[in-house]
């Protein structure tokens, strides 16, 4: 849960749908463009890196060459578009595979088609002047999180896996305010913010961070950012969501061809964003946009999803593990079966 700029991200979003509108045109000499189907996609935040491949796939008219007129929009609550799907106002939306799994848990019917991000960008962040170089370094120190249930499940096993009693540290819930609490002393040190994002903001302030992603603090690995369909719509819309998916796909590639070119389009759709910070974020997250070995772009792991949903089980964050198998499919992916 991130400092919300919803009017700069609203003007974004309408650039980037003017955009996706405007890549299908074609002059009459270059032959009949296909028949544009409308898409409405709900992205979890304003526009940011971890964006990155939507947006590149705009800025190339890998949209409009596919018949996909795509119309995106900024949620006052990022864990509203999830259920925005569910209720079927949306064809997608980007979410969390922790918020997927939860929403399974409601009976909301909704899965997941894609994974945007393959990796934890959570992470627990402090500046030099809190003195936390270390999970150690917590004990008798204030963390603050943004109130998420299962971040502060992340917090406890955090500290449990360093041998620190849960007690001797504060969490406080300072809501999406995470780097003015930290910046200001309200807090010693922050879990919620992204060391893609946030991580490089404190960089360029000169403020000397200690950032650990969570996976690598004992929350075991899983999808940061996943693309989510409605369970009972898939079938009718298998074909569009199908050709959303390969131009993303096709978005993430050209943006590691070229990272600076695709920082530039995300910029172009955001004018709030900072271009130094932006380029550096673009090429840290482009990285996290590709599954290991030769598997399809926004590969979703059945196994990794297991061991996460029993993580949560185990910490009380979920009643049972739903079926993963229901909750997730490969189906959509690019040179994937039917």
């Amino acid at each position: 849960m991130r400092m919300r700029r919803i009017v700069p991200a609203l003007l974004a979003l309408a650039a980037l749908a003017a955009g996706a509108a405007a890549c299908g045109e074609k002059s009459e000499d270059s032959g009949a463009t296909p028949p544009k189907h409308s898409l409405d996609l709900v992205l979890d935040w304003f526009p940011n890196p971890d964006h990155v491949a939507i947006y590149e796939a705009s800025a190339k008219g890998y949209f409009g060459q596919v018949g996909l007129d795509v119309k995106p929009h900024v949620p006052s609550d990022p864990a509203a578009p999830i259920k925005q799907v569910a209720a079927g106002r949306a064809d997608l939306a980007v979410s969390y595979e922790p918020e997927v799994l939860l929403a399974r848990q409601q009976g909301l019917p909704v899965v997941a088609v894609a994974a945007l991000v393959q990796h934890p960008l959570t992470s627990v962040i402090a500046t030099r002047k809190s003195g936390v170089r270390s999970v150690r370094d917590l004990r008798g120190k204030r963390v603050g999180t943004a109130g998420i249930p299962y971040q502060s499940a992340y917090l406890k096993t955090i500290l449990r896996r360093a041998h620190i009693p849960s007690s001797s540290v504060k969490e406080t819930n300072v809501g999406a305010s995470l780097l003015p609490a930290m910046l200001s002393g309200k807090v010693d040190a922050t879990l919620g913010g992204f060391w893609n994002v946030e991580g490089v903001e404190l960089r360029s302030r000169g403020a000397k961070p200690w950032i650990e992603p969570v996976d690598k603090l004992g929350v075991p690995d899983y999808d940061e950012l996943v693309l989510v369909a409605n369970t009972d719509k898939l079938q009718g819309e298998r074909d569009d969501l199908r050709l959303f998916v390969s131009a993303v796909a096709r978005g993430a590639n050209e943006a590691r061809r070229e990272p600076r070119s695709a920082a530039g389009a995300l910029l172009d759709a955001n004018r709030d964003l900072k271009r130094k910070e932006t380029v550096e974020s673009v090429r840290l997250t482009i990285p996290t946009l590709f599954p290991k070995g030769d598997r399809p772009w926004g590969y979703l792991d059945p196994v990794a999803w297991r061991n996460y949903g029993g993580w949560m089980v185990s910490n009380g964050v979920l009643k049972k593990l739903p079926n993963v198998d229901s909750a997730l499919t490969n189906k959509l992916l690019p040179g994937q079966g039917l």
